[in-house]
């Protein structure tokens, strides 16, 4: 199977094409394209032909194009989840939750269209504003360049093209190298649904080439990304005065209170948070702190539920966890854990690999400050686990990261929650669930290394419009 670039509405040819294999066999998926410097400038010479026709094009006219995609991904969920266990080894299951959400991101940019609006301001307040009336209108930003990563090739391209498409912008979208089938389909969804030509480019390719001209380019009026601290800090440093949005990494901290009940569900749910697609997620559940009077209690449950979950080929329907996205995770992996046990951890359940491709849900304690572990994003199936004995000392170890996207608590101390609430250094604080949470139409964002700025569709919509101030002088 060869997959073209998309640029202008039309399929083109590129210079170089690039095997893509299965995280999970290792063979070969398909042969994809890979955009050079002159495949970006057309890219995004498209984009910014189109953005005219965007901009004057009607709110609901916006909001039935992305109806007719949703349309399309219902009526081709199953194909649309294969893809995703074939190029990301992602769980059947697991794709599916994926896809639903996708869906739903969709709807609500959808929705959002039909709402963008202005307000008016009192200019009256002040001397001299007497006699006029003032509003605002938000106006579409023009070309957005979307760089995307590979652990949620639907939504995450979704969170960055519903919004732009719903505000009349024009994207340019450079997926992940691994994922790029999923993008490469959502273009040929979105031309089916009667999106302009140009509207939306797709140009898989190397960020060093696609990434670096979109940030660079003077026609590009916003970037959006999603990926490492190291790469978007060097993206914001280059981008000059546009819009950037960034969605950067994490080592998400849960606090266990002395004062919950361990249930099943409980213990289920981190295990989730912690484990799901191989625990690459961004706010994956990294570092858990439980109460000492809880502690032994809860690192022996989370063990037996870490076993029950199954690990292999992501096309079967029973499989929780496949592949990590590649080969030199799993070493990454165990380097960590080696690391780890030298600065006196122990490893309570997994920590070696099963095969070349494989690793098992890990459980490491007593883990060093210092540790990677500890310290860096694990992005893996790994968790560690310690005590505490004050809720301050828990705080204060959760905020000793350089990272701060969301945080969780379990308690049934209002004063205790609250307090967390307030002093936790996170983008967003999950009362009595874990920090994994996320539903689509919430602020998401972080603080310190873990991005700027904020997605969901309606605050992804205002970092991609320009408010424009109206004033009218009367009699």
């Amino acid at each position: 199977m060869k997959k073209h670039l998309y640029i202008g509405g039309k399929w083109k040819e590129a210079k170089e094409y690039q095997t893509l294999t299965s995280p999970f066999t290792g063979e070969a998926i398909a042969s994809v394209a890979m955009a050079d410097s002159l495949d970006v400038e057309e890219a995004i010479q498209a984009a910014k032909n189109a953005a005219p026709i965007m901009a004057k094009m009607p709110a609901h006219e916006r909001a039935s194009i992305l109806e007719r995609a949703v349309s399309i991904m219902e009526e081709r969920k199953e194909e649309l989840v294969r893809l995703l266990a074939l190029e990301a080894a992602k769980p059947v299951k697991t794709g599916r939750a994926e896809l639903a959400r996708t869906i739903q991101t969709y709807r609500f940019a959808a929705s959002e269209a039909r709402h963008i609006h202005g307000e008016t301001i009192p200019l009256d307040a002040a001397p001299g504003g007497e006699g006029r009336l003032a509003f605002t209108v938000r106006k579409p930003i023009g070309v957005v360049g979307a760089i995307t990563p590979f652990n949620f090739p639907y939504n995450l391209v979704a969170h960055k093209v519903g919004p732009a498409i719903a505000a009349g912008n024009t994207v340019v979208l450079k997926p992940a190298s691994q994922t790029p089938l999923a993008a490469l389909m959502l273009a040929e969804i979105f031309e089916a649904a009667g999106l302009p030509a140009g509207a939306l480019n797709v140009i898989p390719g190397k960020g060093s080439v696609v990434g670096e001209q979109l940030v660079k380019d003077p026609r590009v009026a916003a970037i959006t990304f999603t990926g490492s601290p190291e790469v978007g800090i060097s993206l914001k440093n280059k981008a000059g005065l546009k819009r950037v949005t960034l969605e950067l990494g994490s080592n998400s901290g849960l606090i266990i209170n002395h004062d919950v009940e361990l249930t099943d569900a409980l213990i289920d749910r981190c295990a989730f948070g912690a484990f799901t697609f191989s625990g690459q997620v961004c706010i994956s559940v990294q570092r858990i702190y439980v109460h000492q009077s809880k502690y032994e209690e809860f690192v022996q449950r989370m063990k037996e539920a870490a076993k029950r979950l199954v690990v292999g080929d992501p096309l079967n329907e029973a499989t929780d966890l496949s592949s990590l996205i590649a080969p030199k995770e799993i070493g990454r992996m165990e380097e960590w854990v080696e690391q780890a046990i030298k600065m006196g951890a122990e490893v309570i359940t997994g920590g070696e690999r099963l095969s070349e491709r494989l690793y098992p849900p890990t459980i490491v304690t007593k883990v060093a400050a210092n540790a990677n572990i500890s310290c860096q994003e694990v992005f893996g199936p790994m968790v560690m686990i310690a005590p505490f004995e004050t809720l301050d000392e828990a705080i204060t170890l959760v905020n000793d990261s350089r990272y701060g996207l969301q945080a969780g608590i379990y308690t049934n101390d209002i004063h205790a929650a609250m307090k967390a609430a307030d002093q936790l250094e996170v983008g967003g604080v999950m009362i009595n669930d874990f920090p994994t949470f996320r539903v689509d139409n919430m602020p998401y964002g972080g603080v310190k290394e873990s991005g700027f700025g904020r997605e969901g569709i309606k605050y992804a919509v205002e970092e991609m419009t320009e408010q424009k101030l109206i004033t009218i002088k009367i009699g």
